[in-house]
């Protein structure tokens, strides 16, 4: 090599680390398991916490001092995004007037996705208090800034964990958080989720932005490189994220289901169901289908004994017959096919809950009729938090795809190092 091509190498090396160190980083968020309630929250600002709703298309929060109103006229393209997914049951999208500019303003609509209360609000500007990270601890904190609706009316937060003011919207939308974290903080349109199992074992995570994961106690290992992924499915009434499951298996059988039972809607995910809810033709022949393959598991042994089904659910055994292992009781693995020929595969630890001493459930409820009585076609199936808890989950919004990947039993959600690096 000639000499009067090392400084030229030279320069381009100290050119890429400098480029390489001027990359924006990933956000994150510690994630609390709320045992009250059963949902999740994220700190956002001034001791705010707000409840992580994946199928949420808005941020919102009640109104505090020092919120700077957006004063957003209506037909303005921001407020358009803040009604683009009008809530069943909320009146028809509108605006306000304001009286003291005598000209219309956005008008934005808090929902509360467990009660499905909802309220007129007003945008404004808020900033989301964070740290960066470069996937194994937070680096430096950041102040984000977001737009989110303000709710006046306390019904709004009723059903919340105590001290939750809002909800952060994670979905596909355009002022949901995600969205505004990349185009805040200029990061990739991608979210990682790691819910944890309960407060006993420490603070779950949330990244926004594309990033590696790095876990206490785990060695070299990072979980992002592990990844399954499937599509995900758009849907022009939801801004929700929905996948495509092909049938659902016990170990190696599959349960017997109406024909087309799961062409005929889509498969939603979320973290305000508690628990994963199948509709009637699906979930009748689910839990039938279980309670044989739980009876064939031990063929040659004392089966577990069958106890009175303890509400919501509709499958119940004694615990004290049934074995437990590092992965849960040893009930048969309940296997979601999703599209891309991927398994989405959860153990007893993910489909088996604790209730009352001595009683451990089936942790799958029959989904409720609507007012016509039916269920909605719309959905099969809406993947509860119960069943997502310690998988790596990653929402990948520019490729349309999310990813999965189960936890080894040695590790949880809640062994991330959130002790800043030096």
């Amino acid at each position: 090599m000639s000499r009067s091509r090392l400084p030229v190498l030279l320069v381009l090396a100290v050119s890429l680390l400098v480029l390489a160190s001027c990359q924006p980083l990933p956000v994150v968020v510690p994630v609390t398991t709320d045992p009250a309630t059963s949902l999740y929250t994220i700190p956002f600002y001034d001791g705010a916490n707000l409840v992580i709703d994946i199928a949420g298309p808005i941020v919102w929060s009640t109104c505090q001092r020092g919120h700077l109103p957006a004063k957003l006229p209506c037909k303005s393209e921001t407020c358009k995004l803040a009604n683009a997914y009008p809530v069943q049951g909320c009146r028809a999208s509108g605006c306000g007037h304001d009286a003291r500019k005598d000209r219309t303003s956005c008008t934005a609509y808090p929902y509360n996705p467990v009660t499905a209360a909802c309220a007129a609000g007003s945008l404004v500007h808020t900033r989301f208090i964070a740290n960066t990270t470069n996937g194994k601890n937070p680096v430096s904190q950041v102040s984000v800034r977001t737009l989110s609706a303000c709710g006046t009316t306390k019904k709004l937060l009723a059903s919340l964990p105590r001290g939750a003011s809002g909800v952060a919207g994670l979905a596909g939308s355009g002022l949901a958080l995600p969205a505004q974290v990349a185009s805040s903080q200029k990061v990739a349109k991608k979210f990682l989720l790691c819910l944890p199992t309960g407060r006993a074992n420490g603070d779950g995570v949330a990244i926004f932005g594309g990033s590696p994961l790095y876990l206490q106690y785990t060695g070299s290992l990072e979980y992002t490189e592990s990844l399954q992924y499937t599509p995900l499915v758009a849907r022009k009434d939801s801004p929700a994220h929905y996948v495509t499951v092909k049938y659902i298996a016990f170990e190696n059988s599959r349960v017997p289901l109406p024909p087309r039972a799961l062409a005929t809607g889509g498969v939603v995910l979320s973290t305000t169901a508690p628990y994963t809810v199948l509709r009637p033709d699906v979930y009748r022949p689910f839990v039938a289908a279980f309670g044989k393959a739980v009876a064939a598991q031990w063929e040659y042994a004392q089966k577990p004994r069958q106890v009175k089904p303890v509400p919501p659910f509709g499958l119940c055994y004694d615990a004290r017959t049934l074995s437990n292992t590092r992965l849960g009781y040893m009930v048969p693995r309940v296997t979601l096919a999703l599209d891309s020929g991927k398994n989405w595969t959860m153990t007893g630890v993910n489909s088996m809950v604790n209730v009352k001493p001595g009683k451990a459930c089936l942790a799958f409820v029959e989904m409720k009729a609507g007012d016509d009585g039916k269920a909605p076609a719309a959905v099969i199936i809406g993947v509860g938090g119960f069943q997502m808890e310690n998988f790596v989950l990653q929402f990948d919004l520019e490729k349309k795809r999310f990813g999965f990947v189960k936890l080894p039993y040695y590790a949880n959600c809640g062994h991330f190092n959130f002790t800043r690096s030096a």
